[in-house]
C-alpha cells in the first residue's frame, strides 16, 4: 500500500511532467508564432518594395508624387472599411480606446512618414534619403533602449552596424553626393516616421487594435490629413487620368493605381502590423530592411536594372545583420524575464493563458 510520501512523490512527479508538457507546448507556440512574424515581415517586405515600380509609371505621367500618395492610401483605406467594420461589430470601444494611438499611426508612420521622404529626394540624392529614413530600425533599438531599459547586446551592434553598412552599399551612395542640412532633417524625420510604424504596430497594450482595424484607421488619419494638406496648397496635388506606361506597356492609370493600393498599402501595412505584434519593434524593423533588397529585385526582373556588384554585397551584409539581430532575440531575455516581442508569451494549451497571437480578435 502506497505511503503518503510515496503518493506525494507521485503527485510532484505528475506536476513536473504536466509542467514539462506546457512548456514544450508553449515552446511550440512561440516558435510557431515568430515564423508566421518572419513570413508576415518578408511578405510586408516584399509588398512595400513593389510601390516604386507602381508610382513610377504614375509620376512619369504627369501624376505628383503627393497625389499618388494621397490616391493609394485613400483606396486602401476604402477596401479595409469592409474588413474593419466586421471585426469591430459589438467591440467599437476598442476603436475609441487606441483611437489615439490610431491617430498617431496615421500622422506619422503613414502621411508624415511619406511626406518627409517626399522632401527629401526635392533636396538630396534619393540614396541619401533612403539611408537616412532606413536609420528607422536604429532609432527603433535607441527608444527600446532609454524608455524600456532594453540595452541593446553585442550581437544587435554588430548587427545594426553590418545592415546599415550593407544598406549604403545597396543604395550604391558613390561618388558626390550633395548634402543639404535641410534634406538631412527631413530624411531624419522620415526615420521617425518608420521607427514610430514599427513601434505602434508592435502594440503591446493589454486589448490592441486588430492589424487590419489599426491599418484601416491610420490609413483614413493620413489620407485624410495629406487631402487637408493639398487643398491648402502645401502640396502640389495633379493627377491625370489617360493610359500610363507600365512594365513597357499602355495601361489604364487605374492599373498601377490599384497595385499601390492593393499590394503595396493593403498587403503590406496589415501583414507589417501583424508581423510586429509576433517579433516585437526591433526585430521586425530590421527585417523590413528588405524591402530595399526587394524593390531592388523589382527593378531588375522587370525593368531590367540590374544590380552591380556592390549591391550584392550590401544585400549579403543586411542579410547577416538580420540574422545577427535575430540571435540576439533568441539567446536571451531582458531584466524581468519578458521579452521585448509580445509573440515571446506563447499560448499555453490548457492553462487559461493566452498570449497576444493567440487572440481570437486577430486575423493576421
Amino acid at each position: 500500500m502506497p505511503t503518503a510520501e510515496s503518493r506525494a512523490s507521485q503527485a510532484g512527479r505528475a506536476t513536473r511532467a504536466g509542467g514539462a508538457t506546457q512548456a514544450g507546448r508553449a515552446g511550440q507556440a512561440g516558435r510557431a508564432g515568430s515564423g508566421t512574424g518572419l513570413a508576415l515581415a518578408v511578405v510586408s517586405a516584399v509588398t512595400f518594395g513593389t510601390s516604386g515600380a507602381f508610382a513610377a509609371s504614375l509620376i512619369g505621367a504627369g501624376w505628383s508624387p503627393a497625389a499618388a500618395v494621397i490616391t493609394r492610401i485613400a483606396v486602401a483605406a476604402l477596401v479595409l472599411t469592409v474588413p474593419a467594420v466586421l471585426q469591430l461589430r459589438g467591440r467599437w470601444s476598442l476603436l475609441r480606446r487606441g483611437a489615439g494611438k490610431a491617430a498617431a499611426f496615421g500622422l506619422v508612420a503613414v502621411a508624415g512618414c511619406q511626406l518627409f521622404y517626399f522632401n527629401a529626394i526635392e533636396r538630396m540624392p534619393v540614396g541619401v534619403a533612403l539611408l537616412l529614413e532606413y536609420l528607422g530600425p536604429v532609432l527603433v533599438v535607441g527608444w527600446l533602449w532609454l524608455c524600456r531599459g532594453q540595452r541593446p547586446r553585442r550581437l544587435t551592434v554588430i548587427g545594426t552596424v553590418a545592415a546599415i553598412a550593407g544598406l549604403a552599399m545597396v543604395l550604391d551612395l558613390g561618388g558626390p553626393a550633395r548634402i543639404d542640412p535641410i534634406g538631412v532633417m527631413w530624411g531624419l524625420l522620415a526615420a521617425v516616421g518608420l521607427a514610430t510604424y514599427f513601434l505602434l504596430g508592435a502594440a503591446e497594450d493589454e486589448e490592441p487594435l486588430p492589424p487590419i482595424v489599426m491599418a484601416w484607421a491610420g490609413m483614413c488619419v493620413g489620407a485624410a490629413a495629406l487631402a487637408a494638406l493639398g487643398l491648402a496648397g502645401v502640396l502640389p496635388v495633379t493627377a491625370t487620368t489617360g493610359d500610363v506606361e507600365f512594365l513597357h506597356h499602355q495601361v489604364s492609370w487605374i492599373v498601377p493605381v490599384l497595385g499601390l493600393s492593393l499590394v503595396a498599402s493593403v498587403i503590406s501595412y496589415v501583414t507589417g502590423i501583424g508581423a510586429s505584434r509576433r517579433l516585437g519593434a526591433k526585430l521586425a524593423s530590421f527585417v523590413g530592411l528588405a524591402e530595399v533588397l526587394s524593390a531592388i529585385l523589382f527593378a531588375w526582373l522587370l525593368l531590367g536594372q540590374l544590380p552591380s556588384a556592390v549591391q550584392f554585397v550590401g544585400g549579403a551584409f543586411i542579410l547577416a545583420g538580420v540574422t545577427l539581430v535575430r540571435v540576439d532575440e533568441l539567446g536571451a531575455t531582458p531584466a524581468g524575464g519578458r521579452r521585448e516581442s509580445p509573440a515571446h508569451v506563447p499560448e499555453l494549451v490548457d492553462s487559461g493563458v493566452q498570449s497576444e497571437a493567440g487572440r481570437p480578435d486577430r486575423l493576421i
